[in-house]
């Protein structure tokens, strides 16, 4: 009886803490095993009040579908309170095999609480049974993604577009919310998406069913080469309410809210390649419908006066991708570098518009010049031929201005003297004497008093010119453009050189962005990564948006490589780094 007693009291005494919990976090997951299409439940929960600061962990070898979703509870057991806050996470594997899943931590009281690892089998996608009552099924059903292309047919060079679609059934579902997962690529096709504006969506058909549905992308697409290419789908998470068949006491549809990846799959393009038959010699590229012109805005000119020859293609087709050919001068028609100016119009058929090169020429002589005429060719899409267009020669006037050194040349007959000892050597009796008295004195003549106030004369000339280079040094900005616009040059001068010649000029231009560097900063940039330069140079104080800029033609350098490149291109690479490297030395 007193034994009984005993242990009675010593229960009672040590009660309190027996009912006392223990600090647990511990992450538990819905199932061990799974098919790499299906999905788990992930929750970490801790058993104590105060958790701050929890940090997932890095869930790399899922895709995170929702999350994190937080819950707390307040409970009693046999008259003790208890307390549980969880996070959770919605998971789909990206790959099969053993996946261990790391601890997660969160801070309590000042320490640092982790929770256990999880280990996760991924298996071979399973076939998941199609509950036609299943809400995620009936949602799956019922909204469609969908890659709507052009033409599936194109020859090499033919922009072709690609337009996003999201449709909807909106009599028995209901989209909540979407997020891109998965974006599409373009091996093998030079692209440039068109904006999209926001819009509440379209009425519109759908396998012989009324839809809503929006655009969510649109892209121009031009093949580089023929064969089978891959466009890779693009895959977005759909979050929708379905319908349950219930109404709350309100009398309003009760629906479930499910998650489930729609994506369009994949597309393959077959892309013809262009006839070699009366392929043209001068064909460099250009596919589509074009004009061609080589026009000028003047046909006679002054002395010292300069004439713009402006060479345009204009019309329909892959514009961004044309070649412009070259005009050939005549010896003393001095032709400058062209200015290069495009004027094209993105539209979901293509590209529209004009491309010209403008020439400055000028006349180094008098005289009349003839420009030969230029021949451009294109393949032309409407009649699936290649076409020609010649301009017509022009011709350039210029009455005035200094003659040619041969046209002043006095020409002489010049006979050959022949040598014999024995000849009496010829002495001319006949010489032009001028008399001393009628020549000019110098002295107090008109050249006299010109030379004696010239001096004078050369001050206030003097002085301007001393006051115009006050102001340009005074010019600090206007210096130090002029100096990195030098200095871009004079980096960039190898590069320029090798347009037109694809590897030497990336090359070239690569090895001109590293020596700037390596000037610049004193940095041997020949080991280093580019996040290594982006930390340089953010340190150097240059904005995010120039270091982008530069890292984009490193970038372009290595692209281009390996892809197609024209002469246009090439260019106009050339001019992003001139640019760059300016700008980073004026915040330098």
């Amino acid at each position: 009886m007193f034994k009984n007693i005993h242990i009675i009291a010593i229960l009672l005494f040590l009660g309190p803490s027996l009912w006392a919990q223990e600090t647990s976090f511990k992450a538990t997951v819905s199932k061990n095993r799974l098919g790499v299409n299906e999905r788990l439940r992930i929750t970490f929960t801790i058993n104590k009040q105060g958790g701050d600061n929890f940090t997932a962990p890095n869930f790399k070898d899922f895709t995170e579908l929702a999350g994190p979703m937080q819950a707390t509870n307040f409970f009693e057991f046999n008259g003790q309170k208890a307390f549980e806050m969880a996070y959770s996470y919605t998971l789909q594997p990206k790959r099969k095999g053993v996946i261990t899943i790391p601890s997660a931590s969160i801070e309590l009281n000042g320490k640092t609480i982790k929770s256990n690892t999880v280990k996760i089998t991924v298996t071979n996608a399973v076939e998941i049974p199609k509950d036609p009552n299943d809400p995620k099924y009936i949602a799956s059903q019922n909204i469609h993604l969908i890659a709507e292309v052009s033409n599936s047919n194109p020859y090499v060079g033919e922009s072709i577009s690609v337009v996003y679609k999201i449709y909807v059934d909106v009599s028995k579902v209901n989209v909540r919310n979407y997020r891109e997962t998965g974006s599409p690529s373009f091996n093998g096709f030079w692209n440039q998406n068109i904006d999209v504006k926001q819009s509440n969506g379209q009425e519109g058909t759908f396998q012989g069913k009324t839809h809503r549905y929006a655009v969510l992308r649109k892209v121009v697409l031009i093949p580089q080469k023929s064969g089978k290419l891959t466009i890779s789908p693009l895959e977005m998470e759909v979050g929708a309410g379905v319908p349950i068949g219930r109404r709350s006491l309100l009398g309003n549809m009760i629906t479930r809210n499910v998650n489930f990846t729609a994506t369009t799959g994949a597309r393959t393009i077959e892309v013809k390649p262009l006839p070699l038959a009366n392929k043209p010699v001068v064909f460099t590229g250009a596919v589509g419908d074009y004009d061609f012109t080589v026009t000028t805005n003047k046909s006679e000119l002054k002395a010292n006066e300069a004439a713009q020859i402006k060479v345009q293609v204009s019309g329909k087709g892959n514009l961004k991708m044309v070649e412009l050919p070259k005009i050939e001068t005549p010896t003393g028609l001095e032709k400058y570098e062209p200015e290069h100016k495009e004027n094209i119009r993105t539209a979901i058929s293509g590209f529209s518009g004009s491309v010209y090169d403008q020439y400055t020429v000028v006349p180094q002589f008098r005289g009349k010049y003839k420009i030969p005429s230029t021949t451009f060719s294109y393949f032309s899409l409407k009649d699936k031929t290649y076409k020609t267009i010649t301009s017509d020669a022009i011709i350039i006037n210029a009455p005035e201005g200094k003659t040619r050194a041969d046209e002043n040349a006095i020409t002489s007959t010049k006979k050959n003297v022949i040598s014999n000892a024995k000849d009496i050597r010829f002495i001319s009796t006949n010489a032009t004497m001028v008399s001393h008295e009628d020549s000019e004195d110098f002295f107090k003549s008109d050249l006299f008093y010109l030379l004696l106030i010239l001096p004078l004369l050369s001050i206030p000339f003097g002085i301007f010119i001393g006051m115009k280079k006050q102001k340009r040094d005074s010019d600090i900005i206007g210096n130090k453009r002029r100096k990195a616009d030098k200095l871009a040059k004079k980096f960039l001068s190898q590069a320029k050189k090798q347009l037109g010649h694809k590897e030497q000029f990336y090359e070239a231009l690569e090895k001109a962005l590293h020596n700037y560097l390596k000037a610049k900063l004193q940095v041997e940039t020949a080991d280093i990564s580019k996040d290594k330069i982006k930390e340089i140079l953010s340190e150097r104080k240059v904005d995010n948006d120039t270091i982008s800029e530069f890292i984009s033609v490193f970038d372009s350098c290595d692209y281009a490589r390996y892809t197609p490149t024209t002469n246009v291109m090439m260019k106009q690479e050339y001019e992003a780094a001139r640019k760059v490297i300016v700008k980073i030395d004026k915040q330098l």
